[in-house]
C-alpha cells in the first residue's frame, strides 16, 4: 500500500491515492488540481522514505472537490463579579482535496473505465412438461364405530337386585254429569210466580 504524509496550513495528513484530504480552506476554485510538495514521509510497500525535512521530487496531486464549513463551536468567556459576558460561535472553513496521484512529474490522467451493461438474454420459453399422475391407491372404508353396550351395574353380594315395581296408573273416575231440569212456570190464579225448581201444585180453580 503506497501512502505518504503531507503537509497543509500548518497540519500534517495522510494521503492515500483514491482518497480524500480534509484541509483548511484554500484560494482555489473547485475542480482545479493542486500540487502538494511538503511531503513529510513516503511509504511504497516496505520501503519508506523519511525526508530531512521534505522528500523531494515526490509531489502529491491532487483535485479541489468542494468547500464546505465545519461544525460550530461556540465560545464563551465572561469575568466574575464584574458582569462581563461574551459569546461567539464559529464555523471553520474547509477544503475537501481527492488524492489522483503519488510522485511522478506531471498529473497521469486515467480514463475513466467504461463498463458495457450486460445484455440479457431472454430465454426461450417453453411449455412446462406435464406431470405423469400418480396412481391412485384404493381408499379403504373405515370400520363404523360400534355402538357400546350399557354397562350392567354389579349388585352387592348377598342381595338380589330389586324387582322394579310397575308403574301405578292413576284412572280417574269419570265423573257423572247430572242434568237438571226445570219446570216450566204455570201461572197462579193470583199472578204470583210459582216456587224456583218445584212442579206447581194442581188445585181446582174456584168458580
Amino acid at each position: 500500500m503506497k501512502y505518504a504524509i503531507v503537509e497543509s496550513g500548518g497540519k500534517q495528513f495522510r494521503a492515500v491515492e483514491g482518497g480524500t484530504l480534509e484541509v483548511d480552506r484554500l484560494p482555489i476554485e473547485s475542480g482545479a488540481n493542486v500540487k502538494l510538495e511538503q511531503v513529510l514521509l513516503l511509504a511504497d510497500g516496505e520501503n519508506i522514505t523519511v525526508g530531512t525535512p521534505l522528500v523531494k521530487n515526490i509531489p502529491v496531486w491532487t483535485t479541489v472537490v468542494e468547500h464546505f464549513k465545519g461544525p460550530k463551536v461556540n465560545i464563551f468567556n465572561y469575568s466574575p463579579k464584574k458582569r462581563i459576558r461574551v459569546k461567539i460561535g464559529h464555523r471553520q472553513n474547509y477544503t475537501r482535496l481527492f488524492v489522483e496521484q503519488i510522485g511522478g512529474s506531471e498529473l497521469v490522467k486515467k480514463e475513466p473505465v467504461k463498463v458495457e451493461k450486460a445484455v440479457e438474454v431472454k430465454a426461450e420459453e417453453t411449455a412446462p412438461k406435464a406431470k405423469p399422475e400418480k396412481a391412485k391407491k384404493p381408499v379403504k372404508a373405515e370400520p363404523k364405530a360400534e355402538t357400546a353396550s350399557p354397562k350392567k351395574t354389579a349388585s352387592p353380594k348377598g342381595k338380589k337386585p330389586a324387582a322394579k315395581s310397575p308403574a301405578k296408573t292413576t284412572t280417574k273416575s269419570a265423573s257423572k254429569k247430572t242434568t237438571t231440569t226445570k219446570a216450566e212456570p204455570t201461572s197462579s190464579p193470583k199472578g204470583k210466580p210459582s216456587p224456583k225448581g218445584k212442579a206447581a201444585s194442581k188445585k181446582p180453580a174456584a168458580k
